[in-house]
Order: structure tokens, then C-alpha cells, then sequence
């Protein structure tokens, strides 16, 4: 799967061209526009012009830096990889950088083929926290990163396998840190108890801080439990992995909602922790909405009713507005309360639908249709019952600068009949209760002015994360905020400077067992990815507890994690012993592998075997070897297959495995 200077947005293909430093002041780290398509295909028809287009960008402003005499002010050879520089290797492991929570991935399947499923779990839970629970529910950034995709058309199933580590894991009890039998003095309180502030107090606890959460509801889990079915997580694992930071040592008030911020800073915590979410759901408000009041219902309270046993049942006839992640759910809920005609009505094309690609899969999968380019415009009611919704069909149109217009077709408006509207249209946060006169400043969109490093507010003893720091966005965004977060809230708790971020951990370790012998397996021929079993559709559709999919068990486990190329084992290439015989250019089956004689960057890269066009990805730079030419490695296209140092005579190259670990507040 050709992915090249392509990336993901809210299930839209983006392009990504990356800038040279010496270009960076004035065009910023990289250049990115949307292409405003869900296909694959189409992305790469797009895609050509587009990266022409930012190229020439990147050309005109170097000719610019040309001084008068005509002498360009950038470097014009390529400078010697710096690999002591651990941002280095840590993007060439495309799975694990892409993680926010930065999750050691290819380290955690290597364990899952080995049966070590209870060591997989552990090095999940040491970085993301919530191994059961994401392993099921991951928006899954590094699918779309992952190497085999260079091989083949699917990435390895690395959510799915994450999962397979907590389902079959022994009972982790005595591994889990507990807190210091004497408190450090210090005390934080965590408002809002979803994974933001779940992992905030799994990360301070274990040093000595007395956390306190608060919590309007009756359990902690926050969103994970009230806007996440329990036909995609079951109640038992999420009551598992929250119980296991509860019983770290965590104090919870629950039934606890806080209305003012100002009164609540009068409280004895040398720190507070906002991690609210975005519990607001977008409102339609369009002609009939008040009239048909009582049978529409917005989404997430609809789904947070079902969590909670509020409601048991809805209208025959269903209409889910809205394209994400909750309009999904929202539709699948319905059919599992009996509705029997259920569609989902979006605005936007097909293809720019906001949901993970899964989720639309597994809805259409449930036979649910979904109607693009209608955009509402009355509710239909009779003696103040909804009886229908009636829809303006449009197409989309885009600007030179790519900006959509939803422009009206001369058709006839469509009138779909309904019991019941479920609005899934978007969420807000919710910040009435934080007042504007304490010195937390307020933003674009009424968000709070946060740090993106740091997670602190203008008011010094308050942070943010997850989804109350910037909207919403998926659960391992959440547990990485609360690492970082966690981090700033103890250096703020000792007066330290909260900016001087500690450095994540690395070691980097040879695989080489005898001269062309390795400690680790990579078969790049291997190419199937296998389908993940799925409870029986008949059966699944009458229950809202039957989760649907039934997991991999331990054989279909160890079959896709021997799909992995452990991208993590790096080629570390040794130039004081390298005979520049080229058996290593002959027999790399990427023609990553080039001896050259330095120059610029972009003629090195036109000038490579296979030209290294994806200037996101690094190459590997040598010294100056004997022959006056340099190596260079394209790392964009290496499988790390080892073929190279099973060739080279000399061992000038060597397997050896990168592990990163984010820097944590305990590290």
C-alpha cells in the first residue's frame, strides 16, 4: 500500500511534505493540506499535483536564501546521522512514534509470539495504561504507520493484538506498583474521572502523592463508560483496569460534581487536574425541533442512558445524524434496542466521514445504510409526534485552497419518515462552572489556554488533558496527556522548572548470536492479515452486553504476530568496517542500501537506486568512507530484515534492537 507523504485526519487522507531546517522559520515544520477523500485510491490520484505544488514551494524559498553573489546559503552536503539522538531511531519505529503514549509495540508483540502474554500486558500498561480497554476501542494511529503496509496492503492488527495480551495475561496483581506507605505531603485532585486523570493518578501515586478524585457519576471511567457500548467493551474490563489504578491507593468521591472552580480552589490541594472530557453533545436546532422535542435525543446522553439502565427501548424507525464515532454507535445501539429501520444521514461525502474506517465497516456490516450529501432541514411532526425528517440534497464543492462548500442540487428534497432522531452531530466542552475571574484564561472556542508541553492553564496550580484540553480525540490521546501532565504537576508540586521535560529512556542492543546468526525472526514474505472472529450476527443484534468481536485466541495470535517486522531492531552500520564490497546494495531486497559521493539533500534523493521521495523519513548518513563516497540508508523503505548483516563479511552491519520508553514522572 503506497502511503507515501499521506496521513490520516478524522479518517480523511491528508498530504505531508516535510521542510528542510534551514526553511522552517519561514514555512514552518512541514506543509499539509486535506485532500477531502476517505478512498485510498483516489488520495494517490490527488496526491501528485499536490506534492509538486509544496516541492515548488520548498524550491522557491531556498532560491531565496541565496546570497548576492549567488552562493547558497544551505548546507550542500548531507551531515552524518546523528544516531546518539534518540528522536533518531524512535522514528524510524513508524508504529511506536505514531502512538501518542508512544507504546513499544514491536516489544510487546515479540512477547505475544513468544506466549509471554503477561509481560506483553505489562509493557502495554506501563505506557497506555489500558491495554483491555483500548485494545477494543483504539482510534489506532499506528495501524496506518506500520511497516508491512510498505510489503503489503494491511498493516499488522496491532490494536487486536494488544488486546490478545490482556485476555490471556495471568493475574498482574503483584506486578501493579502500590503507593509509598508514607505520603510525600503533597495532594491532587483529579476532576473528571475518565482516562486523563485516571492516568495522572496512576503515574503520581506510585511516588507519594495523596490524589483524590472527583466524579459526578457513580463509577470512575468517565466516557469509556457512558459513550462506549457494551457490545465493544465489555463492563467487566473496563471495571478491571480502572479498579487497578482505584486500588493503587487512589482516593474517589464519586456522586461528587464540582460547579464552581473558584470555591474548589479554596480546597487544601497544592494541585488540581482537569480532565472532564467533551460531555456536551452538538443540538440541531432547525425548524420542528421544539415541536418534536420528546423524540429527539442527543447522542451521547442516549448512549450515556443505555450505560447507566435508563432506557430499554426505542422507535421502529431510526434517523443517527452525524458521520463519527458516536453516530456509529448510536445507529448499532438502536438496532440492539429493537429498532427495526435504522439510517444514518450525513452531511458531508461518504468518503470524509469523521469515524474510524472499522466502525463505519462494522455498522454497514449490521446492514445499516448511510445516506451522504443530505443536509437536515426540519423536523416533521403531527399533534407533536416526530414523524419524519426532511433533507436538502448537495454535493461538495472545494475551493483552489481546499476549503468545502455544501452546494444545494436541483433535486427534490428528501422526506424520511422516523419514530425517533438520535443527533450525533458533535460534542462541546463544558466549562460553565470554571469562572472567568480567577486567572484561567479562556480561548478560540471557548477552550481553556493550555500549554501543549507542559498541560498547564494560565492559572499556575491548574491543568488540563484529554479531552477537556483541546476536544475530543480518542483514549490513548488521554493516557498520553496524563503521563506528561503528571510529570508537570510534581515539578510544580517541588518547585522545579515544569519546561525541563526528562528524557525518555533508550538502549539500543546487538541481536547477533554468532557471525550471521540473530536473536530475532523476521519473515518479510509472510502477507496475510487474518480476520478477527466475530460473535454471531443473530445473536449479537438481540443483546447490548454480547460483545461482537470475540477477540483472537492464542494460535491466530502468535499467526499475526509473526507478521510484525520488528522494525524496532535497527541497522547500525559501522564504517570503520566496512570494505565497500556492495554485497549489502546487491542483496537488500528494497535497494534501501546506497554508496554514493555526497551532495545536497535533494539530489541524494533523486539519485538513490530506488529515489527516497518521502522526505518525512530520515536517511541514514555515513562518515566519509576510504572511496570518498558516503552510505546512505533510506529509512523509509528498510524492512529491517537483517539480509544486509547476514551478507556483509565484515559485520560493519549489525541487528540491533531500539527501545524507547517515554519519559515518565517516576522514570
Amino acid at each position: 500500500m503506497d502511503t507515501k507523504y499521506l496521513f490520516k485526519r478524522h479518517n480523511t487522507y491528508w498530504v505531508k511534505v516535510a521542510v528542510p531546517k534551514d526553511l522552517r522559520k519561514e514555512l514552518g515544520f512541514d506543509l499539509r493540506t486535506s485532500l477531502h477523500t476517505h478512498d485510498l485510491s483516489e488520495a494517490q490520484k490527488l496526491r501528485e499535483a499536490v506534492v509538486a505544488d509544496f516541492k515548488s514551494q520548498i524550491f522557491v524559498a531556498k532560491e531565496k536564501l541565496k546570497d548576492s553573489n549567488g552562493k547558497n546559503s544551505i548546507k550542500t552536503f548531507m551531515p552524518v546521522t546523528d544516531t546518539s539522538d534518540p528522536q533518531y531511531y524512535h522514528k524510524v519505529v513508524d508504529c511506536q512514534y505514531a502512538c501518542p503514549a508512544h507504546t513499544p509495540v514491536p516489544e510487546y508483540i515479540r512477547k505475544i509470539s513468544q506466549n509471554k502474554y503477561t509481560e506483553a500486558y505489562m509493557i502495554n500498561w506501563e505506557s497506555n495504561v489500558f491495554p483491555g480497554i483500548l485494545g477494543r476501542t483504539c482510534d489506532r494511529p499506528c495501524e496506518p504507520a506500520c511497516r508491512r503496509t510498505r510489503t503489503h496492503e494491511k498493516p499488522v492488527a496491532i490494536c487486536r493484538l494488544k488486546r490478545v495480551a490482556a485476555d490471556f495475561k495471568d493475574d498482574v496483581s503483584n506486578l501493579l506498583p502500590k503507593a509509598p506507605s508514607k505520603s510525600n505531603g503533597k495532594k491532587v485532585a483529579l476532576i473528571g474521572g475518565g482516562p486523563a486523570s485516571l492516568t495522572v493518578a496512576r503515574d503520581l501515586i506510585v511516588i507519594g502523592y495523596e490524589c483524590t478524585l472527583f466524579e459526578k457519576d457513580p463509577q470512575a471511567g468517565g466516557l469509556m463508560r457512558t459513550n462506549i457500548p457494551s457490545f465493544r467493551l465489555p463492563e467487566e474490563v473496563l471495571d478491571a483496569e480502572v479498579d487497578q489504578i482505584i486500588e493503587m491507593g487512589l482516593n474517589t468521591k464519586f456522586n461528587s460534581e464540582i460547579t464552581s472552580l473558584k470555591n474548589f480552589l479554596n480546597e487544601d490541594f497544592d494541585a488540581v487536574f482537569v480532565g472532564t472530557g467533551a460531555p456536551k453533545g452538538k443540538d440541531l436546532n432547525i425548524e420542528g425541533r421544539k415541536e418534536a422535542e420528546k423524540n429527539i435525543h442527543i447522542g451521547i446522553d442516549f448512549l450515556t442512558s443505555i450505560a447507566f439502565e435508563h432506557i430499554d427501548s426505542i422507535g421502529k424507525k431510526v434517523i443517527v445524524l452525524g458521520g463519527g464515532n458516536t453516530a456509529m454507535d448510536c445507529c448499532r445501539s438502536s438496532l440492539r434496542l429493537g429498532a427495526e429501520d435504522v439510517k444514518v444521514v450525513v452531511r458531508s461525502p461518504f468518503s470524509q466521514m469523521k469515524a474510524s474506517e472499522w466502525e463505519i465497516e462494522d455498522a454497514m456490516e449490521e446492514n445499516i445504510p448511510i445516506l451522504e450529501n443530505h443536509v437536515p432541514k426540519k423536523f416533521i411532526h403531527e399533534a407533536g409526534r416526530l414523524v419524519g425528517m426532511e433533507f436538502q440534497k448537495v454535493e461538495a464543492v472545494f475551493d483552489e485552497k481546499g476549503n468545502r462548500s455544501l452546494i444545494p442540487t436541483s433535486e427534490d428534497p428528501v422526506v424520511l419518515e422516523c419514530d425517533d432522531v438520535l443527533v450525533a452531530i458533535g460534542q462541546d466542552n463544558s466549562f460553565e462552572w470554571i469562572e472567568r475571574d480567577i486567572g484561567l484564561e479562556f480561548g478560540e472556542w471557548d477552550m481553556p489556554v493550555v500549554n501543549p508541553t507542559t498541560f498547564q492553564s494560565t492559572h499556575p496550580k491548574v491543568f488540563f488533558g484529554g479531552d477537556a484540553a483541546w476536544g475530543p480525540e480518542n483514549i490513548i490521546w488521554a493516557a498520553a496527556h496524563g503521563h506528561q501532565a503528571a510529570i508537570s504537576i510534581h515539578k510544580f508540586c517541588q518547585n522545579e522548572d515544569i519546561n525541563d521535560r526528562p528524557s525518555p529512556g533508550t538502549n539500543l542492543v546487538s541481536q547477533k548470536m554468532g557471525l550471521h546468526e540473530w536473536s530475532y525472526d523476521n519473515d518479510i514474505s509472510q502477507a496475510k492479515r487474518f480476520l478477527v472472529p466475530k460473535a454471531d450476527q443473530d445473536v449479537a443484534l438481540k443483546s447490548l452486553k454480547i460483545e461482537v468481536e470475540k477477540g483472537f485466541d492464542e494460535n491466530l495470535a502468535m499467526e499475526e504476530a509473526q507478521r510484525c517486522l520488528n522494525c524496532d531492531v535497527q541497522t547500525v552500520f559501522t564504517e570503520s568496517l566496512c570494505i565497500e564490497c556492495d554485497a549489502c546494495v546487491d542483496i537488500c531486497p528494497t535497494d534501501c542500501i546506497n554508496f554514493m559521493f555526497n551532495a545536497p539533500e535533494d539530489e541524494v534523493r533523486k539519485n538513490t537506486r530506488i529515489p527516497a521521495l518521502n522526505i518525512e523519513q530520515d536517511l541514514l548518513v555515513s562518515k566519509i568512507l576510504p572511496t570518498k563516497r558516503t552510505m546512505f540508508k533510506d529509512e523509509d523503505v528498510c524492512l529491517h530484515c537483517g539480509l544486509c548483516a547476514e551478507r556483509c563479511p565484515t559485520g560493519a552491519w549489525d541487528m540491533q534492537t531500539f527501545l524507547y520508553e517515554e519519559a515518565k514522572v517516576y522514570s
